[in-house]
This record gives structure tokens, C-alpha cells and sequence, in this order.
């Protein structure tokens, strides 16, 4: 078996996902290829793995190569973990020239202008990936990783022949959030769910306990009053469950701004009353740049580095296809039906069994009306964007942007159109030409 890794200089993320293999004994014997077009973090990450194999008597083989042909051929799976354009410069543009038109964001990038913009610099580099992979490795499973989730993971299943998945932590950490949230610790171990939607969007169905009780009631009760959650957390979702009915699995800061609710200029008290973050991203980018360099020297030197498997899905998926072991997972897909009152073409998070043959979605049928309604805001920018991307055309760009709730509930027509205009053009050599 032969695991390609793309965007390997995103060390933490690689640790996780070749750690997290690593430690599956029943891979037995397999081969991981890592890539970057960064030669220094390249190394770097080739240097901690190979220490965390060492440490942990791994047998996987692990080289490195800044060549696309060698990182593809023969591989079986590509986990995809790309941020084309990185902090600086792409994510200060994402930022910086929407505060010009007084439009202010939290992460930027899954939806919103932010996330337009973050998926248009990205698929063209995905669109050349999938080439290489259809000549060097036609028949591997793409695993992506990379935001905005549903806009790229939905290009490459409707635009090129590579299985792919896209996938997201956020369904796993969704109802010990919010158990934790609402001091109902006694569930943590005890408790059962469902779950589907969109990324960053899909909805808590069912909750409940082994014995089949009905937790939401206590859940809402208690999202209601004062005297639980007094550390004031995950305001915004915890708003949207009371009047929508349902929580929902990205966190507050990335729920604020998929709405047109929540951060709006006209009315600034929402900011503190929610405790939204604005600009969170760009101050995450900051600290875990510094973070880094000040953890990199120790990790380097330390020739004994221990690493704990986390709960991201790539290798239990991986064992599941090469073991026919089958597992459960939730994962972004094409909906061929699977959500009924959501579009055909777009990409939902839905259970799939994987197995021998790859990616087995699963049926979800409708979604509370509710539901489907918020979801459908969010497909419309991811779709008008896939079609920007395919044609090169400048007005699907505006019209994505036009429908987005949030973008649109800030600024008019022509303040849209305008800002766009601004935004390709300080994105000059990161995207294709658009007319």
C-alpha cells in the first residue's frame, strides 16, 4: 500500500494523519510518500515522522520528493491537506480588502467572500493533481482534507474521474461540545447520534442515550437557562438550536458567518453579545506560525517522539479498504439522493461504510425543512463558485458572492460586484484568467 501525502509541509496535520497509520498495526508493511513544493517544511515533517516510526517500530517506509510524478505513481491513497497562497499573502487578501467595504469575518474559509476566493486559487491546483492522478494512479482514493470542504471536494467528484472524500473532524467533535458545553459530562460515554447536512453545516438529528432516551429536551432546557453553560460558550449555535431546532457542527465562530444574522455593521452589540471572534483566523495563522518556530527546534532534536492516534478518519479508512474491515464514517460526497430536499449535484456530509470497495454512502432522505432551507443558502454560493471555476467566467463569481447571506446582508449590487473586482485582481498570479 502506497499513501501519498500532498501539502506535507503542514507538519501537525501530517503527524496526525501518517501517526495515526503508523499505529494501525494492520496496515502491516506499507509506503508513505511525502510532498510538498516547500523543500525546507518538507524536510521537516520527513524528519518527525521518521523519528515517530522509529520511536513507535513502525514499518512504514517514508520518503520525501518535491517531484509530482514520483508522489503519485502507484499510490492507492492521497490525503490532500494543500492551503494554496498560505497566510501571506492569500489569507491577508481574504481579510484585508473585504474590511475596505466595512465587511468583517471570523475564518473565511469554507463560505463567505473569504471562502469564494480560498476555493477559486484551489481548484485549479486540485484540477492539475487529479491530471497526475488519473495518469499515475487512476484508480486511489482522494481523502481532502483542505477547505472550503463542499466547493472543492464537490468540483473534483463532478469535474474529474478520482474517487474522492472530502473530509472533517467537526461531526466527531460536534456532541462532546456540546455535552460539555451544557455539563451533561455524565453522557460523554452514553450517548448516540445522527448527523447530516453540508460541511461545517450538518445537522444533529437524534441525540440520545444508550437506553434509546431522548436527550434533546434537557439539551434545550438547558441551552436556556443561566445557570448552565456560565462560561457563556457557543453562543451562536446554541442561538440557532433555539430557533431552528437543531444544533448544528462547525463551531460558533464559523456558524457566525454561513448567516445573516450575526455580524452585521448596523448592529455592532452582536459581536459582544455573541462573543464572536473577527479576524480569528488570521490570529490563528499568527500563533501557530510562532508557535511553530519555537516547537520546531525540540521536535527536530528529538529523536524519540511519541504520537497518540487522534480521531481523524484517514486511517481507519484506509485499513477499512485494504482489510475489507468494514467502518463507519461521515464524509462529503456527491448527493446522488441521498439527501432528498437538498440538491442533486451538490456535496452533503452523510454516514458512508467503507470497505473493499472504497466509499459507500449512505441514505439519508429528507431533512427538516429548517434545515434543508439553511443548508440550500450555503450550497448556492459552493455551486455558483464550482461554475465560476469551471468557466472562467467573472459573473458567476458575482453572482456567488450575491447570494452569499452573509456578504449580502452587508453590502449592495454594485458594492458586491466591486469588491470582487478588487479581490481578483489582488489575487493576480494566484488565479487562472477570468473574462
Amino acid at each position: 500500500m502506497k499513501l501519498t501525502f500532498v501539502g506535507a509541509g503542514s507538519t501537525v496535520f501530517a503527524r496526525s494523519v501518517v501517526g495515526d497509520c503508523i499505529l494501525t498495526p494492520e496496515l502491516g508493511e506499507f509506503d508513505v510518500c511525502l510532498f510538498d513544493i516547500d523543500p525546507k517544511r518538507l524536510d521537516e515533517s520527513y524528519q518527525i515522522l521518521t523519528n515517530i516510526n522509529r520511536t513507535a517500530n513502525g514499518k512504514a517506509r517514508i520518503t520525501q520528493t518535491l517531484d509530482r510524478e514520483t508522489a503519485f505513481r502507484g499510490a492507492d491513497f492521497v490525503v490532500n491537506a494543500i492551503q494554496v497562497g498560505l497566510y501571506d499573502p492569500c489569507t491577508i487578501i481574504d481579510f484585508e480588502v473585504p474590511k475596505k467595504y466595512g465587511l468583517r469575518q471570523t475564518i473565511a474559509d469554507t463560505l463567505g467572500i473569504g471562502g469564494i476566493f480560498r476555493g477559486l486559487r484551489t481548484i485549479p491546483v486540485m484540477k492539475a493533481y487529479a491530471e497526475d492522478m488519473e495518469r499515475w494512479c487512476p484508480n486511489a482514493i482522494l481523502l481532502n482534507y483542505t477547505n472550503p470542504m463542499a466547493i472543492l471536494a464537490g468540483y473534483m467528484q463532478r469535474y474529474t474521474n478520482i474517487r474522492t472524500v472530502g473530509l472533517c473532524h467537526s461531526v466527531q467533535a460536534c456532541t462532546p461540545n456540546l455535552l460539555k458545553t451544557l455539563g451533561m459530562d455524565e453522557y460523554l460515554d452514553n450517548h448516540r447520534w445522527e448527523i447530516a447536512g453540508i460541511n461545517h453545516q450538518a445537522w444533529l438529528l437524534k441525540i440520545e442515550d444508550l437506553a434509546g432516551n431522548d436527550l434533546y429536551p434537557e439539551i434545550k432546557r438547558r441551552a436556556l437557562d443561566p445557570a448552565y453553560n456560565t462560561e457563556k460558550n457557543d453562543l451562536v449555535r446554541l442561538e440557532m438550536m433555539r430557533h431552528f431546532g437543531y444544533y448544528n457542527t462547525e463551531s460558533s465562530e464559523h456558524t457566525s458567518e454561513y448567516l445573516p444574522y450575526f455580524i452585521k455593521g448596523k448592529y455592532p452589540e452582536l459581536i459582544d453579545r455573541f462573543k464572536i471572534p473577527l479576524d480569528e483566523y488570521p490570529r490563528r495563522c499568527i500563533e501557530q506560525i510562532n508557535g511553530w518556530n519555537e516547537m520546531r527546534d525540540s521536535l527536530l532534536k528529538d529523536s524519540k517522539i511519541e504520537h497518540q492516534k487522534t480521531h481523524e478518519f484517514a486511517s481507519y479508512i484506509i485499513r477499512a479498504v485494504m482489510e475489507d474491515h468494514a467502518v463507519r464514517i461521515h464524509g462529503n460526497v456527491l448527493n446522488t439522493g441521498l439527501i432528498t430536499n437538498l440538491p442533486q449535484n451538490a456535496c452533503v456530509e452523510v454516514p458512508c461504510l467503507i470497505d473493499r470497495n472504497g466509499i459507500n454512502p449512505c441514505y439519508v432522505g429528507e431533512l427538516p425543512e429548517q434545515c434543508a432551507a439553511l443548508n440550500r443558502t450555503n450550497i448556492n454560493v459552493q455551486l455558483l463558485t464550482i461554475q465560476a471555476a469551471e468557466t472562467l467566467k467573472k459573473e458567476y463569481i458575482y453572482m456567488a458572492a450575491m447570494l452569499d447571506p452573509h456578504t449580502s446582508s452587508e453590502l449592495s449590487i454594485d458594492e458586491i460586484r466591486a469588491l470582487c473586482d478588487d479581490l481578483i485582481e489582488a489575487h493576480t498570479g494566484w488565479l487562472p484568467e477570468y473574462h
